[in-house]
């Protein structure tokens, strides 16, 4: 898995590709939790490249966004793929976290 960062006004996107399984969750966990504290509150993750998402990746996003809440923040995905939208469907997560295209329709939207 390669994690990316970058700023965009408000947000920090991540972009992640590759697979998000139980071996490269920690990674992903590891960077989400620096951002956080260093007071990032709007994180995008751009999901585009993500071939495949695994329940250990599942929790590291839906533990973002817990921990994102009290702080009046926001998570939102963008660009996934048909094979790991269908996990967020048959997770239920896509009714927690908001979805979109790209990045630039989040935007837009938030």
């Amino acid at each position: 898995m390669d994690i990316s960062m970058r700023k965009e006004g408000d947000f920090t996107v991540i972009s992640i590709s590759g697979r998000l399984d139980a071996m490269t969750s920690p990674d992903l966990e590891k960077e989400i939790g620096g951002l956080m504290d260093k007071g990032e509150t709007m994180l995008a993750m751009d999901m585009a490249g993500l071939d495949y998402i695994s329940s250990a990746g599942l929790r590291i996003i839906l533990a973002a966004a817990k921990k994102l809440r009290p702080r009046d923040g926001k998570i939102f995905l963008a660009g996934l793929k048909k094979p790991v939208m269908e996990i967020f469907k048959i997770s239920g997560f896509d009714a927690i976290i908001p979805i979109f295209d790209n990045v630039e329709a989040a935007r837009e939207k938030i």
